[in-house]
């Protein structure tokens, strides 16, 4: 008996949904963290958990444009800080990237051809690090983060 092959579209399905459920766990511990804590550094020469935040927001905008097709410059490699300076700002900016990001790659119907679905993975691995390192932070201030309760 073989197994029936799996379906790119299911492939990429699942994909997404982990990409989708990877910006929402961001978001809600983002969510828990107190403004005050946004740009407090937890040693130096690291990113703030608000700069970590920008960061994530400016590359999944990237992703986004990447999965439309288009070439984006990714040099600037953070939203600009004066531009998103509240945790409410932050915190849109960043939800909006996620569901930009869902959207194009949810776009692709039929499934996500193999460049697409190699950016989908590598900002999705981009994401979870920044995930375990803004989890550190949070518990550093001594805040559990939602997905741990």
């Amino acid at each position: 008996m073989t197994a029936k092959p799996v379906q790119k579209d299911a492939v990429s399905t699942m994909l997404i949904d982990q990409w989708e459920q990877a910006g929402c766990k961001i978001a809600a511990l983002a969510e828990a963290v107190p403004e005050e804590q946004y740009e407090s550094r937890a040693a130096g020469g690291v990113r703030t958990f608000g700069e970590t935040l920008r960061h994530l927001a400016f590359w999944n905008q990237y992703a986004a444009a990447s999965a439309r097709g288009e070439q984006p410059d990714g040099s600037a490699n953070e939203l600009p800080a004066e531009q998103y300076r509240t945790k409410a700002q932050i915190l849109e900016a960043f939800s909006a990237s996620v569901a930009e990001t869902t959207a194009a790659l949810r776009a692709s119907h039929g499934g996500l051809d193999a460049k697409t679905a190699e950016v989908a993975v590598a900002f999705l691995v981009h994401s979870a690090e920044h995930y375990g390192q803004l989890a550190v932070y949070s518990r550093l201030a001594g805040i559990v983060p939602p997905a741990s309760r």
